[in-house]
Formats: structure tokens, C-alpha cells, sequence
């Protein structure tokens, strides 16, 4: 068996907490060579004094410093900060498998260093594909890099697919990808009683650990958006081709449908450690730590087509892909800039696709031919939604 050497990007988010379990369970599969996080000194340090990483990374300088002191008697782990030091981490040579967990745009740039090393990298951040699309998956192939999904929903397709027809759905006789949404907190409530749900509910999801703008995500379905559009670009497909149920007991975690009128699901606890761990020792299948699932105490489960009315979102990304160009990346800053406005208490529920809505239509869309061209997009898109807030409050 050969030790496989790790890098976690977002090592202190849930994905990351997770991720380390499954190494610890396993410390003959797994050494970790890295550990990075965005500006919880304090949990970093924790987990470098467990785990012994050569290099930490603080994406916020004054963490980082913070983070120094907090190491001074670790001398075999150097700390690094920002946005070159995580590009660093993920592309150094002494480590094969890159965790890549951080949530949002910032993750793009370490996760693409990852791929341009040829890393097996383990995708759980959705942005990276959801803003590049066609630049990163041709990074992917250029380098020979092995992407390997961990979102639970991308997991469960590629784990339903033929692994040499991954990117070839077609020739493998595969009709439909049937994409599941648990519908989130609110799944159930009118479209009036939702201009008032706060934060707190919005964070509460009733099946998964998340952290608290995926949770939003979740519970606007723009986290199942920026999913279609993932799912569109890892398995070489298009939106007519992927359909979204809601199935709300989080135990199918997505299906896939071929010609012959078969339809393979995987199913599981919704715990990602299980998507994790598939992922980190595929194609070989260890212990992560899951209970086993018991289909006697769930009993039923049960499916709904999702409501584009109350929750706009979806239909939004839908658009956003179809538009191309530069919308899928203006649709995701608006998105995180928005969700992060709702979280301060600075807008409604229901205004975050408003916000989303207006940004796409006030910021023009070009050809998304580079990566310069897409993180200066974002960065309008981003400038752009922060008005529109200010004009919706004043």
C-alpha cells in the first residue's frame, strides 16, 4: 500500500474537519504535508500540533502572524500567508492528493495551482468550476491531473458512471443525471413567511453540517444552481440533461438514468465523510467513521419537483449557464455577496436573488477566454452587487 501525502485547502471548515477524520482514521493511508484556513489561527494551530503539516497557511496575514506565535515551538511547520502561499502548498511536489475546500472564488486560484501540478485534487469547491468551467476542466486535461468529485451530490453520479466514461455520458448509454436537494430549511414554507426567516434559521439545515453560506446556499437552492452547473462540467453534459428532485430525506445523494430504463442511486447517511473517503482512496473503499445506514427506521422516501417561484436561484443559475461567457463567475460573486449581506443583517431572505438578478443584467458578459478575464469579472460583478444592495436599502 502506498502512503498517499495531503494537502487540505480550508482545513478548519467542515469539509476540512471531515477530511482530517478520515486521515486520522487511517494513518498508514495518509500523511498529511500541508494545512491551510482563512483566519482561525487558533484552530489551525490545533490541528498542526496534531497533524504536523510542514506548512501552514493563513489566507489573512494578521492570522498568519497570529498563527506564528502560536507555533513558535513547532519549528517543522513553516507558516506561509495569502493567496501565494496557498498556491504554493497546493502545487508542491511532495504532496499528491490536494483537498480542495475553500468555500467560494478564493478558492479558485490554489485549486487551478493544484490541477496545473497534476495533483489528484478532491473538488469540493463548486465555485472553481462554476466560474472557469471550460479553462479549468482543459487545465485538467492539459496537466493529466485527476479530478475527483466530493460534493455528495457529484460523487454519488461519478460513483453510479462507468470510470472510463466519465466525461463520455453518452457512450456509456446514459440518458439523464437525476440531481437530488434535500429543499433546505424552508422547504415547506410560503413565499410570504419567507421575507422573514433570519441567519439563524437559514443556518439550521435540517440534515447536513455545513458551514453557514453553503448553508444559506442550501436553503435559497442556489448551492443546487451552482451543482447543475458543476455537473454540467465534470460529467461533459447539459442542463436538459440533469434534473433536480427534491428528496428531502438526504439519503439518495443523486441517480443516473440509461437507455435501458435503469436508473443506478447511491445512497448513504448524509455524513461527507463518506464522499471524502471514497475520494481519497478510490477506486479502493475504506472505513469513514458512518454509521451504517438503516432503511427500516427511514421507511419512505419521497420526492418533489423543485419551486423556481419561491426559489428563484436555480432558475438564475439555469440562466447564468445558458448565457455563458463570464455570467456563470457574475453569478457567483453577486451570490456571495449578497448571501454574506443577508448573514450581517444588511438584507432579507428574499432579496439575495434580487441582488443576483440585478447584477447579472447590469454587468456585461464577455467571452470567458481567460482566467485574467474571469477574476476581473468577478471582482465588477462583485463591486456591482455591493450597489445594488445600497440601492435596494436606501
Amino acid at each position: 500500500m502506498t502512503q498517499r501525502s495531503v494537502t487540505v485547502l480550508g482545513a478548519t471548515g467542515s469539509i476540512g474537519l471531515s477530511t482530517l477524520d478520515v486521515v486520522r482514521r487511517h494513518p498508514e493511508r495518509f500523511s498529511v504535508w500541508a494545512l491551510t484556513a482563512g483566519t482561525k489561527a487558533q484552530e489551525l494551530a490545533a490541528l498542526c500540533r496534531e497533524f504536523k503539516p510542514a506548512y501552514a497557511v493563513m489566507a489573512d496575514i494578521d492570522a498568519a502572524r497570529e498563527l506564528e506565535s502560536l507555533l513558535e515551538d513547532l519549528p517543522e511547520t513553516t507558516v506561509l500567508s495569502g493567496e501565494p502561499g496557498l498556491c504554493q502548498v497546493a502545487a508542491a511536489e511532495e504532496a499528491d492528493t490536494v483537498m480542495a475546500a475553500i468555500v467560494g472564488a478564493a478558492g479558485l486560484a490554489p485549486t487551478l495551482a493544484a490541477v496545473r501540478a497534476g495533483k489528484r485534487v478532491l473538488l469540493a469547491n463548486k465555485e472553481a468550476l462554476v466560474m472557469s468551467g471550460k479553462l479549468f476542466m482543459d487545465a485538467v486535461a492539459a496537466s493529466g491531473a485527476e479530478l475527483l468529485p466530493i460534493d455528495s451530490e457529484h460523487n454519488a453520479i461519478f460513483q453510479c458512471m462507468p470510470a472510463d466514461k466519465i466525461r463520455n455520458p453518452v457512450a456509456a448509454g446514459i440518458t439523464r443525471i437525476l440531481l437530488t436537494a434535500s429543499g433546505g430549511p424552508f422547504r415547506t414554507f410560503s413565499k410570504e413567511s419567507l421575507d422573514s426567516v433570519t441567519p439563524a434559521q437559514a443556518c439550521a439545515h435540517p440534515n447536513w453540517s455545513m458551514g453557514q453560506k453553503i448553508s444559506v446556499d442550501s436553503a435559497t437552492l442556489m448551492n443546487k444552481g451552482l451543482e447543475l452547473i458543476e455537473a454540467c462540467w465534470l460529467f461533459n453534459t447539459t442542463p436538459d440533461h440533469v434534473e433536480v428532485h427534491v428528496h428531502p430525506e438526504s439519503i439518495i445523494h443523486s441517480m443516473v438514468e440509461y437507455a435501458d430504463g435503469s436508473v443506478l442511486a447511491q445512497m448513504g447517511s448524509p455524513d461527507m465523510r463518506t464522499p471524502i473517503a471514497n475520494g481519497m482512496a478510490w477506486p479502493e473503499r475504506i472505513a469513514a467513521g458512518v454509521a451504517p445506514l438503516d432503511l427500516f427506521a427511514i421507511g419512505k422516501f419521497h420526492f418533489e419537483r423543485p419551486d423556481v417561484q419561491r426559489f428563484p436561484c436555480l432558475r438564475l443559475a439555469a440562466d447564468a449557464f445558458a448565457t455563458g461567457g463570464t455570467a456563470p463567475a457574475v453569478l457567483n460573486a453577486a451570490n456571495e455577496i449578497a448571501v454574506a449581506a443577508f448573514l450581517e443583517g444588511k438584507l432579507s431572505f428574499t432579496d439575495i436573488p434580487v441582488i443576483i438578478e440585478r447584477t447579472l443584467a447590469a454587468t456585461e458578459v464577455v467571452d470567458a477566454d481567460s482566467f485574467e478575464t474571469i477574476f476581473a469579472k468577478d471582482a465588477e460583478a462583485r463591486v456591482q452587487a455591493s450597489e445594488q444592495i445600497g440601492l435596494l436599502s436606501a
